[in-house]
Formats: structure tokens, C-alpha cells, sequence
């Protein structure tokens, strides 16, 4: 799809490619963006849009996107997250400490001072950057779609649920397993998806929820229930494996990671007060997923969020992925001389930088990896080689790099 803007920026519907095509060659349209297109109208024309829901798969190191009204999918998108940002802070301190026992060692400690300075509604910088990168995300869709409504899955499982079974409301009206699915979501994410008993060593990934107790004398709350590959859950069934877990589990580690998310949610209600914006819960999620076939993926999941099962789905979808614009030196460990040497090649080479986006003999991939001499490594962003040693002359700069690298790709059709 390619977004269209009226002639005095207003966003509209988008169109087809051909329409597109068609459009610029009449110029009765101009390019104002590349990667998502987005062509701008030189003439005046009805402002009519429909109902557009935004689907949001909210994660700590992925983020799933799905725009679609009641008949077609306009956008889906699968975002890859930073996961650098604690290794960085943790490198930038001990930088900083060392600089300091150096220069300033009569210096007084002062992190009881900036403990007790710390605001009410402190979040950690790793949470910060999350969420301002969902919110970068929903900034620019919203400045090419008329969305009207956003959902976001704010956790995995409902605890509320969880403690009062007899909760009542539209989104707990999913059927009969609907129950059985949030208390299972919430059994595998407590238990990282990962067998308590050998922890992955039995190689078998299917995952049972086992009952410490017996049904009868526990129930089915989750301080009853245990993760175990299937291996493993028919060797103690068997008698051949003993555990050692008790009954009695916490909430605490599910209420900690839903702090990122829930934040998001506040955010998306402050700054699009014109736009409905509520959230759902993984367990409805992959209830919705599973009933109607599809495979799981960030995306996907997107799409089910939204709700709109009838609509049409793209045939391709964006991967997206957030990278550094700067390798500064304060993030670099200092040896002993106290010399920073440069072991890299120089910022521009023949005019191409790091993760420019290129065309290399009719393929389109990214600079990974560069050379004093003017050879590239050039790259998909899953790290599919294209050439190991490109020769600048035959790059074709497509787009210089920004923080979010962009490459579109064919989902996945096996499931229709």
C-alpha cells in the first residue's frame, strides 16, 4: 500500500501502487517519502477515510504493528529492539568511576543524594527507551494514517483474572478455553518457557503445565502449576523422575514486566486523547491466533490484536530495525597508556557510511561492514550475505541510515 496526503497535508486512505504510479507520472502527485512510500496530492479531492485500527504487540525486544479496517490490511511491521542500552550504561559507569578515582578522589560518593532525588514516577533508562521507541513507532504511523482507534496488549495473562475467576465483561467472553489459556500464558512466562526439571538439556520443546498437586486438592491456580517439557512430564508420570518444587508462587516477576508496558498504555492515553485507546491480554491473543490458523509472529499477533479477522492481509510486511547513529568514544574501554586508538575505518568511505541502504547488482541490502579501500559487506538485515567484498563503484546509495533500517519482506502464505 502507498500513503496518500491531501494538498494541504491531511492524511487520507492509501492506494494501490499502480494507482500510485499513475498518479506521479500525470504529476498530479509528488514523492514526499520513501520507506513507507508516501506521495502527497497536487490536486484537491474528497477527505473520506474510514475506521482504521492500529494493533500493537507490545515487547521488550520486538514490537509487532498492524494497521487494518473491517475489509484490508493497510500496514503490518515487525520491530526489533535495542538490547545494547544495559551493556552501554554499565560501560559508560565504570568509564566514569574509574575517570573519577583518577582525577577526583577526594571527591565524596554521591549516589545517596541521587537516590532520595529520584522522581515519583522514576523508570529505569532500559524501560525509558523502550518506551519511547513504541511511541516513535505509533508517532509515525499516525502521521500517514487516519487511525482512529489503538489496542495494546499490555501483558500476557489478566491477574486480575486470575484471582477473581468471576470477573465479567465482553473481552472475557472468548469461550470455553478462553479461562484455560490466560492461566497457562501466565505458567510458561513465569517460567521462561522452559522446563523446571532439566531446563532444556531433554532437547524437547513441546511444553506441558503440570499440576504439583492434584487437581481435586490444588485446583488450577497457577501457585499449583509447573512448566515441564513433554519428556520430562511423562517420565514423572512414569515414576522415574521425582521434583523438588513446593506449591506457592509469586506475582511479582509477571507485575515487573508489565511496568514497561502499562507505562506505554498512560502514554498512548496522554498524548492521542482524540484517538480510543484501550488494551487487551496475550492469553486473548493466542486464542484468537490459534483458532484461526496462523502462525506465530510479531505481526501476526498485531493483527489479531486489532481485531479485524475478516480483513485481507498483505502479502509482504515491514522488518524494522533500531540500530546506534554513533559509536562514541565514552563507550569504549580506555588502555592502559590512556590513548584511544581508532580501530576502525574512517566515518565516510567513498561516501557511503555504516548501514547505508544499497543496491548491489540488482539486490538491495545494507552496508554491514567496510573498508579503508573502499570494499563493503553488504547485508540483509537478518544477515543473509550479498557480497562480502562490494566494490563501491558498483553501489547504488537507495537511502542514507537512520536509526530505524527498513526492509520489506514476503510473509509467509502457507497458512491461508
Amino acid at each position: 500500500m502507498v500513503f496518500v496526503q491531501s494538498i494541504r497535508g491531511k492524511r487520507l486512505m492509501p492506494c494501490t501502487e499502480a494507482k500510485a504510479r499513475h498518479l506521479l507520472k500525470a504529476k498530479r502527485a509528488i514523492c514526499i517519502r520513501r520507506e513507507p512510500f508516501t506521495i502527497k496530492l497536487r490536486f484537491k479531492c474528497e477527505n473520506k477515510t474510514q475506521s482504521i485500527t492500529l494493533g500493537i504487540d507490545a515487547g521488550a525486544k520486538h514490537i509487532g504493528l498492524s494497521a487494518s479496517t473491517e475489509k484490508k490490511e493497510l500496514f503490518a511491521a515487525d520491530v526489533e529492539l535495542r538490547t545494547d542500552v544495559t551493556k552501554l550504561i554499565s560501560t559508560r559507569r565504570e568509564l566514569r568511576r574509574a575517570r573519577r578515582n583518577r582525577k577526583t578522589r577526594y571527591r565524596k560518593p554521591r549516589f545517596n543524594n541521587r537516590i532520595h532525588a529520584k522522581k515519583e514516577n522514576w523508570l529505569a533508562p532500559t524501560i525509558l527507551n523502550r518506551i519511547e521507541t513504541h511511541l516513535q513507532m505509533v508517532k509515525k504511523l499516525t502521521s500517514v494514517l487516519p487511525i482512529t482507534k489503538i489496542i495494546v496488549e499490555t501483558a500476557s495473562f489478566d491477574i486480575q483474572k486470575i484471582k477473581n475467576p468471576n470477573i465479567s465483561g465482553k473481552e472475557y467472553q472468548q469461550g470455553e478455553q478462553a479461562d484455560n489459556w490466560n492461566v497457562r500464558e501466565y505458567v510458561l512466562f513465569r517460567d521462561n518457557h522452559e522446563c523446571q526439571y532439566c531446563h532444556g538439556k531433554s532437547g524437547d520443546k513441546i511444553l506441558n503445565v503440570h499440576h504439583l498437586e492434584s487437581r481435586k486438592t490444588g485446583g488450577n491456580a497457577p501457585n499449583n502449576l509447573i512448566t515441564l517439557c513433554k519428556t520430562c512430564h511423562e517420565a514423572y508420570h512414569k515414576g522415574k523422575i521425582q521434583l523438588k518444587q513446593k506449591r506457592g508462587q509469586s506475582f511479582r516477576a509477571a507485575a515487573f514486566m508489565g511496568i514497561m508496558r502499562w507505562a506505554f498504555l498512560n502514554k498512548l492515553k496522554e498524548t492521542y486523547q482524540n484517538i480510543e485507546v484501550h488494551n487487551t491480554f496475550g492469553y486473548l491473543t493466542k486464542n484468537t491466533r490459534i483458532r484461526a490458523g496462523l502462525p506465530k509472529e510479531h505481526y501476526i499477533d498485531a493483527y489479531c490484536i486489532a481485531g479485524n479477522m475478516n480483513a485481507k492481509r498483505l502479502h509482504d510486511y515491514w522488518y524494522i530495525k533500531q540500530t546506534r547513529r554513533h559509536n562514541r568514544q565514552i563507550h569504549k574501554t580506555i588502555p592502559k597508556k590512556g590513548i584511544r586508538k581508532r580501530n576502525q575505518a574512517p566515518y565516510l568511505v567513498h561516501g557511503f557510511r555504516l548501514f547505508d541502504k544499497v543496491r548491489f547488482k540488482g539486490l538491495t541490502g545494507f552496508i554491514f561492514g567496510r573498508r579503508s579501500s573502499g570494499s563493503f559487506d553488504i547485508r540483509k538485515l537478518d544477515r543473509t550475505k550479498i557480497s562480502a567484498c562490494a566494490n563501491y563503484k558498483k553501489l547504488v546509495l537507495v537511502r542514507t541510515r537512520k536509526t530505524y533500517l527498513m526492509e520489506r519482506r514476503v510473509r509467509d502464505s502457507s497458512h491461508d
